[in-house]
Protein backbone atom coordinates (compact mmCIF):
# COMPACT_ATOMS: atom_id res chain seq x y z
CA UNK A 1 0.00 0.00 0.00
CA UNK A 2 1.53 3.33 -1.05
CA UNK A 3 0.57 6.45 0.47
CA UNK A 4 1.43 10.05 -0.30
CA UNK A 5 1.21 12.65 2.38
CA UNK A 6 1.81 16.93 2.30
CA UNK A 7 1.73 19.15 4.96
CA UNK A 8 -0.01 22.86 5.56
CA UNK A 9 -0.88 23.78 2.01
CA UNK A 10 -2.29 27.42 3.19
CA UNK A 11 -3.78 28.11 -0.41
CA UNK A 12 -5.17 31.45 -0.14
CA UNK A 13 -7.15 34.57 -1.90
CA UNK A 14 -5.57 37.17 -3.46
CA UNK A 15 -5.91 41.07 -4.02
CA UNK A 16 -5.94 41.29 -7.77
CA UNK A 17 -5.14 44.54 -7.45
CA UNK A 18 -1.78 43.82 -6.63
CA UNK A 19 0.14 42.99 -9.95
CA UNK A 20 1.27 39.46 -10.39
CA UNK A 21 -0.23 38.00 -7.43
CA UNK A 22 -2.84 35.89 -8.78
CA UNK A 23 -0.33 34.54 -11.71
CA UNK A 24 2.08 33.45 -8.59
CA UNK A 25 -0.40 32.11 -6.75
CA UNK A 26 -2.02 30.36 -9.19
CA UNK A 27 1.39 29.07 -10.49
CA UNK A 28 2.90 27.92 -7.05
CA UNK A 29 -0.28 25.65 -6.49
CA UNK A 30 -0.94 24.63 -9.52
CA UNK A 31 2.49 23.09 -10.16
CA UNK A 32 2.78 22.06 -6.56
CA UNK A 33 -0.59 20.18 -6.28
CA UNK A 34 0.00 18.64 -9.55
CA UNK A 35 3.04 17.32 -8.57
CA UNK A 36 1.61 15.83 -5.49
CA UNK A 37 -1.79 14.26 -7.33
CA UNK A 38 0.67 12.89 -10.14
CA UNK A 39 2.42 10.50 -7.25
CA UNK A 40 0.81 7.13 -8.05
CA UNK A 41 -0.63 5.73 -4.42
CA UNK A 42 -3.71 4.65 -3.38
CA UNK A 43 -4.65 7.86 -1.04
CA UNK A 44 -3.84 11.25 -1.13
CA UNK A 45 -3.77 12.85 2.06
CA UNK A 46 -3.47 16.14 3.53
CA UNK A 47 -2.24 17.18 7.10
CA UNK A 48 -4.35 20.47 7.59
CA UNK A 49 -4.53 23.92 6.68
CA UNK A 50 -5.01 23.28 3.34
CA UNK A 51 -6.75 26.48 3.13
CA UNK A 52 -5.03 29.61 4.67
CA UNK A 53 -8.20 31.18 6.20
CA UNK A 54 -11.12 28.38 5.28
CA UNK A 55 -12.89 31.11 2.98
CA UNK A 56 -15.45 29.02 0.79
CA UNK A 57 -13.59 30.43 -2.00
CA UNK A 58 -10.37 28.98 -1.30
CA UNK A 59 -11.87 25.94 -0.34
CA UNK A 60 -13.58 25.54 -3.74
CA UNK A 61 -10.28 26.37 -5.44
CA UNK A 62 -8.04 24.22 -4.18
CA UNK A 63 -11.08 21.39 -4.40
CA UNK A 64 -11.44 22.27 -7.67
CA UNK A 65 -7.63 21.09 -8.29
CA UNK A 66 -8.13 18.71 -6.22
CA UNK A 67 -11.07 16.77 -7.78
CA UNK A 68 -9.86 17.65 -11.27
CA UNK A 69 -7.17 14.67 -10.87
CA UNK A 70 -10.12 12.02 -10.16
CA UNK A 71 -7.69 10.71 -7.11
CA UNK A 72 -8.94 9.35 -3.67
CA UNK A 73 -7.91 12.55 -1.45
CA UNK A 74 -8.33 12.90 2.62
CA UNK A 75 -8.26 15.96 4.04
CA UNK A 76 -7.40 16.04 8.31
CA UNK A 77 -8.99 19.40 9.60
CA UNK A 78 -6.60 22.40 10.30
CA UNK A 79 -7.26 25.59 12.62
CA UNK A 80 -6.92 27.49 9.56
CA UNK A 81 -9.26 25.81 7.61
CA UNK A 82 -12.11 26.57 10.50
CA UNK A 83 -11.22 30.48 11.03
CA UNK A 84 -13.73 31.55 8.49
CA UNK A 85 -16.89 29.02 8.86
CA UNK A 86 -18.18 26.51 10.59
CA UNK A 87 -16.78 22.97 10.93
CA UNK A 88 -20.14 22.07 9.04
CA UNK A 89 -20.03 24.49 6.35
CA UNK A 90 -16.50 23.37 5.75
CA UNK A 91 -17.17 19.69 5.97
CA UNK A 92 -20.23 19.94 3.87
CA UNK A 93 -17.98 22.03 0.90
CA UNK A 94 -15.66 19.73 0.89
CA UNK A 95 -17.70 16.36 1.57
CA UNK A 96 -15.45 15.08 3.84
CA UNK A 97 -15.98 12.96 6.96
CA UNK A 98 -15.16 15.01 10.57
CA UNK A 99 -12.93 12.33 11.88
CA UNK A 100 -13.06 8.31 10.39
CA UNK A 101 -10.93 5.08 10.10
CA UNK A 102 -10.43 2.62 7.07
CA UNK A 103 -8.92 -0.82 7.30
CA UNK A 104 -7.24 -2.11 4.97
CA UNK A 105 -5.40 -5.50 4.39
CA UNK A 106 -2.19 -3.81 5.26
CA UNK A 107 -3.14 -1.02 8.20
CA UNK A 108 -5.81 1.06 9.63
CA UNK A 109 -5.82 4.49 8.65
CA UNK A 110 -7.19 6.75 11.04
CA UNK A 111 -8.28 10.43 10.27
CA UNK A 112 -8.55 12.76 13.42
CA UNK A 113 -10.36 16.59 13.70
CA UNK A 114 -8.19 18.32 15.63
CA UNK A 115 -9.27 21.78 15.28
CA UNK A 116 -11.03 24.23 17.21
CA UNK A 117 -13.93 26.32 15.02
CA UNK A 118 -13.57 29.35 14.35
CA UNK A 119 -11.16 30.47 17.04
CA UNK A 120 -8.72 33.20 15.36
CA UNK A 121 -7.07 33.74 18.87
CA UNK A 122 -6.18 30.02 19.81
CA UNK A 123 -5.02 27.91 16.79
CA UNK A 124 -3.91 25.03 19.01
CA UNK A 125 -5.42 21.67 19.05
CA UNK A 126 -8.10 19.56 20.84
CA UNK A 127 -10.07 16.25 20.48
CA UNK A 128 -12.97 16.51 22.70
CA UNK A 129 -14.18 12.99 24.70
CA UNK A 130 -16.76 11.68 21.79
CA UNK A 131 -13.35 11.47 19.15
CA UNK A 132 -11.21 10.02 21.94
CA UNK A 133 -13.50 7.21 23.15
CA UNK A 134 -14.02 6.63 19.50
CA UNK A 135 -10.15 6.35 18.56
CA UNK A 136 -9.66 4.11 21.99
CA UNK A 137 -11.98 1.52 20.35
CA UNK A 138 -10.36 1.99 16.93
CA UNK A 139 -7.27 1.58 18.42
CA UNK A 140 -8.26 -1.49 20.35
CA UNK A 141 -10.12 -3.64 17.74
CA UNK A 142 -7.14 -3.00 15.15
CA UNK A 143 -5.05 -5.42 17.07
CA UNK A 144 -1.79 -5.94 16.07
CA UNK A 145 -2.39 -4.17 12.84
CA UNK A 146 -0.09 -1.42 12.46
CA UNK A 147 -2.09 2.07 12.95
CA UNK A 148 -1.75 5.28 10.84
CA UNK A 149 -3.37 8.83 12.00
CA UNK A 150 -3.57 11.38 10.48
CA UNK A 151 -4.12 15.06 11.96
CA UNK A 152 -3.48 18.39 11.73
CA UNK A 153 -1.75 19.02 15.50
CA UNK A 154 1.06 17.05 16.82
CA UNK A 155 1.11 15.46 20.60
CA UNK A 156 1.81 17.59 23.19
CA UNK A 157 6.07 17.36 23.90
CA UNK A 158 6.73 14.79 20.83
CA UNK A 159 7.71 16.23 17.53
CA UNK A 160 9.74 19.75 17.58
CA UNK A 161 8.01 22.47 18.74
CA UNK A 162 4.96 19.92 20.13
CA UNK A 163 5.74 21.83 23.95
CA UNK A 164 5.12 25.68 22.48
CA UNK A 165 2.15 27.65 23.39
CA UNK A 166 0.00 26.56 20.89
CA UNK A 167 1.84 24.16 19.08
CA UNK A 168 0.21 21.07 19.47
CA UNK A 169 -3.61 18.81 21.23
CA UNK A 170 -3.90 20.59 24.35
CA UNK A 171 -1.58 19.26 27.20
CA UNK A 172 -4.95 18.72 29.27
CA UNK A 173 -5.75 16.12 26.55
CA UNK A 174 -4.47 13.34 27.37
CA UNK A 175 -3.51 11.28 24.33
CA UNK A 176 -1.01 8.92 25.11
CA UNK A 177 -3.64 7.21 27.61
CA UNK A 178 -5.57 6.05 24.38
CA UNK A 179 -2.26 5.82 21.81
CA UNK A 180 -1.15 3.49 24.80
CA UNK A 181 -4.27 1.11 24.32
CA UNK A 182 -2.51 0.36 20.89
CA UNK A 183 -0.35 -2.97 20.82
CA UNK A 184 2.14 -2.88 17.96
CA UNK A 185 3.08 -0.48 15.52
CA UNK A 186 1.46 3.01 15.18
CA UNK A 187 2.90 5.66 13.88
CA UNK A 188 1.11 9.73 13.93
CA UNK A 189 1.65 11.61 10.95
CA UNK A 190 1.07 15.96 11.47
CA UNK A 191 1.70 19.34 10.39
CA UNK A 192 0.95 22.98 12.37
CA UNK A 193 4.37 23.65 13.48
CA UNK A 194 5.98 24.22 10.00
CA UNK A 195 9.11 22.37 10.88
CA UNK A 196 10.60 18.85 10.00
CA UNK A 197 10.64 16.25 13.06
CA UNK A 198 10.64 12.56 13.13
CA UNK A 199 10.26 11.27 16.91
CA UNK A 200 9.88 7.86 18.09
CA UNK A 201 8.22 7.36 21.54
CA UNK A 202 7.53 3.61 22.98
CA UNK A 203 5.37 1.94 20.39
CA UNK A 204 4.46 4.95 17.89
CA UNK A 205 6.41 6.79 15.90
CA UNK A 206 5.62 10.41 15.35
CA UNK A 207 6.15 12.16 11.95
CA UNK A 208 5.64 16.12 11.24
CA UNK A 209 5.69 17.50 8.08
CA UNK A 210 6.53 21.54 7.26
CA UNK A 211 4.78 23.45 4.97
CA UNK A 212 4.23 23.18 1.47
CA UNK A 213 5.37 26.89 0.75
CA UNK A 214 8.75 26.78 3.23
CA UNK A 215 9.66 23.29 2.55
CA UNK A 216 8.11 22.04 -1.22
CA UNK A 217 7.66 18.66 -0.32
CA UNK A 218 5.89 15.87 0.37
CA UNK A 219 5.96 12.36 1.76
CA UNK A 220 5.52 9.15 0.41
CA UNK A 221 4.41 5.98 2.47
CA UNK A 222 4.77 2.22 1.95
CA UNK A 223 3.15 -0.35 3.96
CA UNK A 224 5.20 -3.02 2.92
CA UNK A 225 4.67 -6.94 4.95
CA UNK A 226 8.26 -6.22 7.40
CA UNK A 227 8.13 -2.15 7.47
CA UNK A 228 6.64 0.85 6.54
CA UNK A 229 8.73 3.20 5.20
CA UNK A 230 8.27 6.84 5.21
CA UNK A 231 10.42 8.65 2.37
CA UNK A 232 10.79 12.81 1.35
CA UNK A 233 10.30 13.68 -2.01
CA UNK A 234 11.71 17.35 -3.04
CA UNK A 235 9.33 19.43 -5.69
CA UNK A 236 11.95 21.06 -7.64
CA UNK A 237 9.93 22.59 -10.40
CA UNK A 238 10.66 26.18 -11.31
CA UNK A 239 7.49 27.74 -10.90
CA UNK A 240 7.76 27.35 -7.24
CA UNK A 241 11.05 29.33 -6.88
CA UNK A 242 9.88 31.64 -8.96
CA UNK A 243 7.16 32.44 -7.57
CA UNK A 244 6.83 31.80 -3.49
CA UNK A 245 8.41 35.26 -2.61
CA UNK A 246 5.41 36.78 -4.48
CA UNK A 247 2.89 34.87 -2.10
CA UNK A 248 5.83 35.28 1.46
CA UNK A 249 5.63 39.11 0.58
CA UNK A 250 1.61 39.07 0.56
CA UNK A 251 -0.03 36.62 2.12
CA UNK A 252 -2.10 37.57 5.21
CA UNK A 253 -2.01 35.00 8.40
CA UNK A 254 1.12 33.01 7.34
CA UNK A 255 5.00 33.85 8.47
CA UNK A 256 7.63 32.20 6.66
CA UNK A 257 10.22 29.32 8.73
CA UNK A 258 13.24 29.50 6.55
CA UNK A 259 14.56 26.79 8.65
CA UNK A 260 11.54 24.61 8.60
CA UNK A 261 13.73 21.87 6.75
CA UNK A 262 15.16 19.23 9.28
CA UNK A 263 18.18 16.54 8.10
CA UNK A 264 17.68 13.06 7.09
CA UNK A 265 16.82 11.93 9.81
CA UNK A 266 14.06 14.62 10.64
CA UNK A 267 12.29 13.49 7.15
CA UNK A 268 12.90 10.24 6.61
CA UNK A 269 12.62 7.06 8.81
CA UNK A 270 11.47 2.82 8.35
CA UNK A 271 9.91 1.35 11.12
CA UNK A 272 9.88 -2.34 11.53
CA UNK A 273 6.84 -4.13 11.52
CA UNK A 274 8.67 -7.39 12.53
CA UNK A 275 7.85 -7.25 16.30
CA UNK A 276 4.40 -6.95 15.99
CA UNK A 277 4.28 -9.79 13.52
CA UNK A 278 6.18 -11.88 16.12
CA UNK A 279 2.81 -11.08 18.91
CA UNK A 280 0.34 -12.44 16.31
Amino acid sequence: MKLAVMGDLHYHEVDETIPGWLEARDMFFQSFLGRFLEVEADAHISLGDLTNYGYASELQGVYATIRSYGKTFYHALGNHDLYAQTRREVLDLTGQPRYHAITTEQAVLVFLDTAKEMDFEDWGGWVDEEQLQWLETVLKASGTKPVLIFAHHPVYKTTTNSDKDKGSIHPDVDMWKVLNQKEGVGIYFNGHTHIDSIVKQNNWTFVQLSACLDQHALRVVEIGQEEIRVAAVDVTDTALTEHVAMLYNHMKHFRHTPHARGEDADRECVVSLRLAAKHK
